[in-house]
């Protein structure tokens, strides 16, 4: 068993089958790129995950595999030094543990008798092969290694600034393009990635820069330069992101990707003047090479799931995603899309920016300087034979009334919108010059949501609740609720990770009634509640009874006076 090859193995026990199989081998002669193995290709076909790949090679080759990724994974940052970053790029290899002569390393090749020999002659010590998969592999050495340096970068940094700061006459290029200072802008974003931020914020202050970044959903600081590099660093950034660097008197955006642990990130820059220099934030988007999430990744209650699933199945209309910025609006259509979008159906989408690349969608980056505004956009869609249009924003009058009209003649149209909850959402339609009918005849539902903090399962406290928190969560007994602590694991903020709150709003015929007769907030909120909606309140409410979430998530999110 362990002489066959590993495609046949995997046959063998049920993980592909014999097409899969022949796909795979077909893939590899056809493409023949050397150091690419078998593995690679079943996990670009789609048949297995590189991390169910890892655990089917660890049982054939009866070597331990280790998941990098989990948090729970100790890497010991003495082990991590005994090898040089230069190796452990070159071969794909980390060092995880030193047991007294012995050095645990994790590969995605661990029988590479050569790779083992090098380390042992650079380390001196006997090398204990673990496996793990070449992308968490990547992500680790970043990790690890670019931590170590941030201290020196930075300090270089500032030494370079303070020799040539009395220098009127210095030359700026030199400065900017320096290896320093983009040495200093590139580990700035990687950090920023691997600590799964979704902005960085650059502050200039009289004394020094801040340099913060948002971690599900909260600024924390990440380093502080000295204020003599702040000028420095925005020119960087706005070279790369393709901003006029001699104008610093209005606010600027550009964009740039930049490849983090073999990862292609595409970021987003805005610069604002302020007082004491240019302000900078710097949006991380999701990658467009990031596989896409299923509706049933979405943290949707098994009751808001029916609902959702029961309102892509209309064949036309429109169905409205609300919430903030960074509520995960766009996360969710496309789930809707990526579940929607069949060989026979005509899916064509407008956005700004376009945030994914969806296989066997067509999509429209949104470009008002060039007269590519959301409406005309959307006007020429619908002389592509659509199915579904997928619209980013309603950010006007013009837009939200032609995306009804195409609901009316029959399509399905997705799209966001900036309210509060999914009632206000009618009313603001309303306000914005659409007839009441029209809303009423074209609505399939709407779904409102925010992101909600999941507390540390490692350090979360519990204790009773008050009645006033009783109150807040509409029960009538205390129950058990937790606080949020702090540990290492959680980096001391007592929270891991977030998930998504719903309130699924659907149009049926006694609500399209309502709204035809022009029913106000109230009315909708009321009606909605007596046809089963439940409302954000009720959906966190649960978390926090359940101790997934904490009471201060449940005010922050939904308290209204």
């Amino acid at each position: 068993m362990k002489n066959i090859p590993i495609g046949q193995y995997m046959v063998n026990n049920g993980i592909i089958t014999e097409e899969q199989l022949a796909a795979v081998l077909e893939a590899k002669k056809n493409d023949n790129v050397p150091g690419k193995f078998f593995g690679d290709y079943a996990v670009e076909l789609g048949y297995v995950t590189d991390k169910q790949f890892g655990q089917v090679l660890s049982r054939k080759q009866n070597i331990p595999f280790v998941d990098l990724d989990d948090p729970e994974t100790e890497v010991d940052v003495d082990a991590v030094a005994k090898i040089p970053e230069s190796l452990a790029k070159k071969h794909t290899i980390i060092a995880i543990k030193v047991t007294g002569k012995r050095l645990t390393v994790a590969s995605y090749d661990p029988v590479n008798f050569y790779i083992f020999e090098d380390i042992k002659v650079t380390t001196g010590m006997d090398v204990i092969p673990v496996l793990a998969t070449k992308a968490a592999i990547t992500k680790a050495i970043g990790k690890y290694y670019s931590n170590a340096q941030v201290g020196d970068i930075i300090e270089s940094v500032e030494n370079q600034f303070s020799e040539t700061s009395d220098d009127e006459n210095a030359d700026i290029d030199e400065r900017v393009n320096g290896a320093p200072i983009v040495k200093l802008c590139t580990t700035i974003i990687e950090n920023s990635f691997r600590a799964g931020a979704t902005d960085i914020h650059i502050e200039p202050f009289q004394s020094y820069t801040r340099i913060r970044i948002r971690v599900n959903g909260d600024l924390i600081e990440l380093m502080n330069v000295s204020n003599v590099v702040h000028n420095s660093l925005i020119t960087r950034i706005k070279i790369i992101s393709g901003m006029n660097i001699a104008e610093k008197r209005i606010p600027q955006d550009g964009r740039f990707t930049q490849i983090v642990d073999g990862t292609t990130i595409d970021v987003r820059v805005s610069n604002l003047p302020t007082v004491n220099g240019e302000k900078c934030v710097i949006r991380i988007l999701a990658a467009g090479d990031v596989g896409l999430r299923k509706i049933t990744d979405l943290g949707m209650t098994d009751y808001n799931y029916e609902r959702f699933s029961r309102a892509i199945k209309v064949p036309q209309g429109v169905l409205l995603v609300t919430g903030p910025t960074g509520s995960g609006k766009t996360t969710t259509l496309y789930a809707a899309l990526g579940e929607l979008a069949k060989p026979n159906v005509n899916v064509i989408t407008c956005e700004d920016p376009v945030e994914k690349n969806i296989e066997g969608i067509n999509q429209c980056q949104i470009n008002d300087k060039a007269g590519m505004t959301f409406a005309a956009a959307l006007r020429s869609i619908l002389r592509q034979d659509p199915d579904i249009v997928m619209v980013g924003e309603m950010r006007d009058q013009e837009t939200a009334e032609i995306a009804i009209r195409a609901a009316i003649t029959g399509h399905l149209v997705l799209s966001t919108l900036h309210t509060n909850d999914a009632a206000s959402t009618i009313t603001r339609l309303v306000d914005m010059g659409i007839a009441p009918y029209m809303v009423a005849t074209s609505l399939i539902g709407i779904v409102a949501q925010r992101l909600c903090k999941k507390l540390c399962n490692e350090c979360k406290m519990p204790r009773i609740s008050t009645d006033e928190e009783n109150e807040l969560m509409g029960i009538t007994q205390s129950t058990t609720i937790y606080d949020a602590c702090g540990c290492p694991r959680c980096n001391n903020t007592g929270y891991s990770g977030r998930t998504a709150i719903h309130e699924i709003l659907l149009c049926t015929p006694p609500m399209s009634s309502l709204i035809s007769a022009g029913g106000k907030v109230d009315a909708i909120r009321t009606l909605a509640r007596e046809e089963g909606c439940k409302l954000l309140r009720d959906n966190v409410s649960e978390l926090v009874q359940n101790g997934t979430t904490s009471m201060d998530e449940l005010v922050k999110l939904t308290f209204a006076v």
